[in-house]
């Protein structure tokens, strides 16, 4: 593999970065597959729960499509835990910083502040503050994060639900990890769009 001349990085000049441009962008076209390579990383995580993690992710995808959800939402559904194997105690920030490049500011938002949101259904039990997504009340995307995690996040613990396979979901990564990153035509700061579709649900059924 070629490799730069420099030893240090001001001491680059524009034939070194352009060979570094090309590699790094090579690379970051393969994002996609890694992710879903680390989305298997899931079953050897958390126990205690009647699912793996991947199931759990599986499930809230698998919810988020047949409820008619656009390819943002889904992905978002699919890898918003991904954090889970590497960062523990910030998942959802973690999940957020991944997908931002590559899906709505709504989108990220809501996976960004997923963790909070959640505490809802848990945290009275722990000691913990259940109301914590109190502090986001007014936010353009609440409501959005409240379904998302009532009807996605919170429910997606039942081993006995019809997840569909990771396979199914292996296309739709790759179309929003092909994305331009930050491009404002896929970003779309400000702009809300539905979790659910009734009518794609039903072709969808």
């Amino acid at each position: 593999m070629d490799k730069v001349k420099f030893t240090a990085m001001k001491d680059g000049d524009a034939a070194d970065y352009a060979l570094l441009d090309g590699q790094e962008r090579a690379y970051a076209a393969g994002t996609a597959d890694r992710l879903l390579e680390a989305m298997v990383q899931l079953d050897e995580g958390l126990s205690g729960y009647q699912v793996t993690r991947l199931g759990h992710s599986l499930s809230a995808a698998t919810r988020a499509w047949r409820a008619g959800a656009d390819d943002d939402w889904v992905v978002a559904a699919l890898l918003h835990d991904i954090g889970d194997i590497y960062a523990p105690y910030n998942h959802d920030e973690y999940a957020a910083a991944i997908l931002k490049p590559f899906v709505r500011e709504q989108v990220t938002w809501v996976v960004e502040k997923h963790g909070d949101f959640q505490r809802l259904y848990y945290a009275h039990h722990t000691g913990g503050n259940r109301h914590a997504r109190d502090r986001y009340k007014g936010h353009a995307y609440y409501d959005d994060c409240a379904q998302f995690c009532e009807e996605w996040d919170q429910s997606s613990f039942d081993p006995d639900y019809n997840a569909l396979p990771l396979d199914f979901f292996r296309d739709m990564v790759r179309g929003v990890f092909a994305r331009k990153a930050y491009d404002p035509a896929v970003i779309r700061a400000g702009e809300r769009v539905a979790l659910t579709d009734a009518a794609l649900a039903g072709a969808r059924a």
